[in-house]
């Protein structure tokens, strides 16, 4: 009786432990599906680019930028991370001249780290670094980036006409996981592509 308690209590920890913003974690040794539940849990990521601002020229520049791959909800997500761009950003004049650019995303910016009482830069917390470039996308890619911005920054659809916005998205190259003791994991964009978040 005692055992089947203690089976029980385990278990329900388990599953609290389980539990995130937006469905179950993954667990850590599934790393491309880690990466994929975590951008698509994220709203906005710090984005660094190589600086091409007098003073700064050719240093490390980190800015916060809105993202989504996806409308909110399981599953439904591209893993793509999609931008609302304009020439009049700091970063994007950056990008202009070295479109190089990495991109971190963390679990911090969702209620699991917090429920758990993780700090942000502990491993449990995950976060995941992109490595690649911003491109902007073309007409046929252009609505699928306006759906998956909008649905979870409706504010950008009135944002200054005259800022020339443009949709972009972050071609990724490299992927690195951090969500347990033991140090990062690398993802091939081919592995994260092939699963769901």
């Amino acid at each position: 009786m005692a055992g089947s308690t203690l089976l029980c209590a385990a278990a329900a920890a388990l599953l609290l432990l389980l539990a995130a913003a937006g469905g179950a974690i993954p667990p850590p040794e599934e790393a491309a599906r880690m990466a994929r539940f975590v951008l698509h849990n994220c709203d906005w990521g710090a984005l660094a680019t190589l600086s091409a601002q007098e003073g700064l020229r050719g240093r490390p520049f980190a800015n916060i930028f809105s993202l989504s791959d996806g409308p909110p909800g399981p599953f439904s997500g591209s893993g793509v991370p999609y931008l609302y761009l304009t020439d009049m950003e700091i970063s994007v004049q950056d990008l202009e001249i070295n479109s190089n650019a990495s991109l971190t995303v963390s679990l911090a910016q969702t209620p699991y780290c917090k429920r758990h009482r993780y700090d942000p830069q502990n491993p449990l917390c995950a976060h995941i670094i992109f490595c690649g470039s911003i491109v902007k996308v073309n007409d046929s890619e252009a609505g699928l980036a306006k759906k998956a911005l909008f649905s979870r920054h409706p504010e950008m659809e009135s944002w200054p006409k005259d800022h020339n916005w443009f949709f972009a998205k972050f071609n990724i190259t490299n992927i690195w996981v951090l969500d347990y003791f033991g140090g990062l994991k690398i993802v091939t964009p081919e592995e994260y592509y092939s699963v769901k978040p």
